[in-house]
């Protein structure tokens, strides 16, 4: 087994390769034992010049590129097993949450959360109250941030429930990593495929979310075009689904208040399902006015004539305010006792919350609730005196807008350096569940991302993380 030179971290981080003996855990053993004897630094610019040929990239041709490091994440058949159980479970919480916020607001008769919380989330859209579509999955797609804590246990960081990206960009390094490590004589074990699991899965939700009566629905993948920073993607799941990649320009409305997409000489196709991947998921506009994708969308939804994964106004759900709720959702709405926890969140609009963090505001991450994409994200014992102080006292002028989580030392793991050497990185988990006829269904493994800095607890690409190919041993 090859060393990986220590990096000295406070809360003593979970490492996912070795025990502290250090003794490796299960398959690392022969995984880090190989790559004592390659070039890592060769090997990982291997990775890249595969994703570079393959096209793999964010944005258009001034965007950045997929940067993901050669050296695999790997599950247990058990322990996945387990975290998929508790992924399903708290997504079919979550979705009838979405139903109950636009319908009847039973959490709020139970005191789990108010009508003025849900009200609040940058995601809740009024129109749609008491018109929410019946019989079909708000949560088409959803990718939950999984961390583990010091003691080894998973937990829901963060629910994404509107358009999460990042399913091919999975496959895409799953391929890119095990060719990568064939090339160099390692030896890959009997791991579950991702990619065909990314296809079957959103092909299913696809059909889940057809209108009534239509059995073989027509779907077709919606985006913003080229320019979007998940372009790559949207262009390679509609040609894994073998289905048109559209933009809004091709849709329009016909006489009996359907979709149609337009075809070449004045023809046109119906649209029965739509695959959402446009940048703006509300209906309103800060002045009022329908977005364009409402306009287009939003009553054809309503009015049962098509389907939309995932559906307007599901970000009621993932704001981070309600993620603290989560638990208390699936002991209501399930009746059962939630398998996987969530990070303790504490709601800044309480004043004894509020007074808790403001007496020991560098033991916690500060949060915006409407932040995406690691923005609006302070872990406040990394930031400098000043910006603390400017931070506190925006929380201060307006608490309800912010919450609070511990600082948790997300676990580490063996990533390699620029001069090829290994150390350990904090990484996180972005699984993938599909909401198909038979219920929220994990695909195996997704993505896991991974700080890239030394110490660093910033994962997204956005923000120089990168990613790890994430293995599901069979």
């Amino acid at each position: 087994m090859i060393d990986v030179e220590p990096v000295a971290a406070d809360g003593a981080p979970y490492d996912e390769a070795q025990s502290a003996d250090p003794v490796a855990r299960g398959a690392y053993d022969a995984v880090l034992a190989a790559l004592g004897g390659v070039d890592r630094a060769a090997l990982r610019d291997d990775v890249a010049a595969r994703l570079h040929a393959a096209g793999v990239r964010f944005g258009g041709d001034d965007g950045w590129p997929f940067v993901v490091d050669p050296v695999p994440r790997i599950f247990s058949a058990g322990e996945w097993a387990r975290l998929a159980a508790g992924l399903e479970q708290r997504v079919r919480a979550l979705d009838a949450f979405v139903r109950d916020a636009y319908g009847e607001r039973i959490a709020v008769a139970e005191g789990i959360v108010t009508d003025a919380e849900i009200e609040g989330t940058e995601g809740y859209e009024a129109m749609l109250q008491g018109r929410w579509p019946s019989g079909t999955p708000a949560l088409g797609v959803s990718g939950l941030d999984i961390v583990r804590d010091t003691d080894g246990t998973l937990l829901v960081l963060e629910d994404n429930l509107r358009t999460p990206s990042g399913t091919s960009y999975s496959a895409a390094a799953r391929r890119a990593v095990t060719d990568a490590l064939r090339a160099a004589g390692i030896t890959v074990p009997h791991i579950r495929a991702i990619g065909p699991a990314y296809v079957e899965l959103l092909g299913a939700a696809l059909r889940a979310a057809a209108p009534a009566g239509v059995d073989e629905p027509q779907a077709v993948v919606l985006t913003d075009g080229p320019a979007s920073v998940a372009y790559y993607e949207h262009a390679r799941l509609a040609r894994a689904l073998n289905i048109p990649l559209v933009t809004l320009g091709q849709l329009e409305r016909d006489r009996a208040g359907g979709l149609r997409r337009r075809l070449p000489g004045g023809r046109n196709a119906p649209v029965d399902v739509i695959y959402r991947r446009t940048d703006s998921d509300l209906v309103h506009t800060p002045d009022g006015a329908l977005t364009m994708v409402a306009a287009a969308l939003v009553e054809p939804w309503l009015e049962g004539r098509v389907g939309i994964v995932n559906g307007f106004g599901t970000g009621v759900a993932d704001d981070k305010l309600i993620h603290g709720a989560v638990e208390e959702l699936v002991r209501l709405f399930l009746g059962e006792e939630p398998l996987l926890r969530s990070v303790p969140t504490l709601k800044l609009g309480d004043p004894d919350a509020l007074e808790q963090v403001l007496d020991d505001p560098r033991a916690y991450v500060i949060k915006a609730r409407y932040g995406e994409g690691g923005k609006g994200v302070t872990v406040c014992r990394d930031v400098a005196d000043d910006t603390l102080a400017a931070l506190l006292a925006d929380v201060r002028a307006d608490p309800g807008a912010w919450i609070a989580q511990r600082v948790v030392a997300l676990s580490t793991h063996p990533t390699v350096t620029q001069d090829g050497t290994l150390e350990p990185r904090h990484v996180d988990l972005r699984p993938y569940i599909f909401f198909t006829e038979d219920g929220p269904r994990a695909a195996p493994g997704g993505l896991t991302r991974v700080a890239l800095r030394r110490g660093s607890l910033v994962v997204n690409s956005s923000q120089q993380g990168g990613a790890k190919d994430t293995w599901v041993l069979e």
